[in-house]
């Protein structure tokens, strides 16, 4: 059965993308439409980078990692990236960001950006590609990060208290590491750790709630053999004591090791499974599937709490997936209100490719649509 096209006006939209001395483009351009767009070329061709691009203006960082200025094509001195979004109430947004040897500068509506946070305000975009199974598997940063990028989107204040908690850091930290540093000295710093680190605890706290209903539901989609899911934080310090009374419970050894071993920096998340004994492991094929169900969760939690759907950057998903699991997931995006850029090598054969809004193909640098 055929599922009707979800409407689009609930989410932003990228109507132009313009590159300029990015990775392999010396100058290019992609309209995509509303709906699906699938984007096709060889390895290597840059089809990645055209998501990557997308995801630099609402990140400021590459999904793939590396250097920021690995971004600019051999031979050029900057990168350029202008990009048109139409926003959900049908008014438009003009973005640019530029990276050089000086730096970052970005422009918002013609007019120059005096904090990147503005921009990436503007440009919002989720993406799953061939590392994010890392987001379970790998470091506690890219978990954090997960989270705080979801409360810069829905928590107003959220980017102020981060901000402030992350200078008392540092300055205590700076202290740990000075030698015969005394507790008068670190008392201000921790004090000040321990009434913003609380309160940034339990917006994470928050916001693991909200992700926790859109995650299990598609969990429950993808893995029903694992039972149901949840989303748990896991506080950066003992839950039995007050950050304050860790962090002084926590002086000795931080001076011995020159830095901050309990606070809300320390924070992380897990997905549980009912059905999979404690501490066992995913499969990477599991840890695929959950990782997109935490990235389309992330999209829908948005959503519900007010913001506008992001849109959905999905890299390389038929290598990812197996079929089966490619027919669900392409039946959910059939569903979401979401503009949705997908990459492959090829386009398989059984893909309803009358469903897709545009078909875009990649070859030396050159972007040709198709479709």
């Amino acid at each position: 059965m055929r599922v009707a096209a979800a409407p689009t006006s609930a989410g932003v939209r990228l109507e132009t993308l313009e590159l300029h001395d990015f990775r392999l483009f010396e100058a290019v351009e992609l309209a995509p439409p509303p709906g699906i767009s699938l984007i096709t070329g060889g390895n290597g061709a840059g089809k990645t980078s055209l998501l990557e691009a997308v995801f630099v203006l609402g990140h400021g960082r590459s999904f793939r990692g590396g250097s920021r200025a690995g971004l600019i094509r051999h031979g050029a001195t900057a990168f350029r990236i202008h990009a048109r979004w139409q926003l959900p109430d049908g008014g438009v947004r003009r973005t640019g960001l530029e990276r050089s040897v000086r730096g970052w500068q970005a422009r918002l509506d013609g007019r120059e950006l005096e904090h990147l946070s503005e921009l990436y305000r503007a440009c919002s975009a989720v993406c799953f590609e061939p590392g994010s199974h890392a987001l379970l598997a790998g470091a506690s940063e890219g978990r954090r990060q997960f989270l705080d990028w979801g409360l810069f989107h829905v928590e107003p204040g959220f980017l102020a208290l981060w901000r402030r908690y992350l200078r008392a850091l540092r300055q205590r930290n700076a202290l740990l590491k000075r030698a015969g540093a005394a507790a008068a000295e670190l008392q201000p710093w921790e004090h000040e750790l321990a009434e913003a680190g609380e309160r940034l605890t339990a917006l994470r706290a928050g916001h693991a709630q909200r992700l926790d209903a859109p995650i299990r539901n598609l969990c429950r989609q993808f893995l029903p053999e694992l039972g149901a899911a949840a989303v748990r934080l896991q506080p950066g310090w003992p839950q039995q004591a007050a950050l304050g009374t860790a962090l002084q419970a926590a002086r000795g050894r931080d001076l011995a090791a020159g830095f901050t071993t309990v606070g809300a920096h320390r924070d992380d998340w897990r997905l549980d499974f009912e059905a999979l004994p404690a501490r066992a492991p995913l499969s990477r094929g599991q840890e695929k599937l959950a990782a997109l169900a935490c990235v389309l969760g992330q999209a829908q939690a948005l959503t519900r709490a007010g913001a506008p759907w992001p849109v959905l950057l999905l890299d390389d998903l038929a290598s990812e997936l197996d079929r089966p699991h490619q027919g669900k997931v392409w039946d959910l995006l059939q569903r979401m209100p979401a503009q949705v850029l997908i990459t492959a090598t090829e386009s398989p054969d059984w893909w309803p490719l009358d469903r897709v809004g545009a078909r875009f193909h990649v070859e030396q640098a050159r972007v040709e649509r198709l479709l």
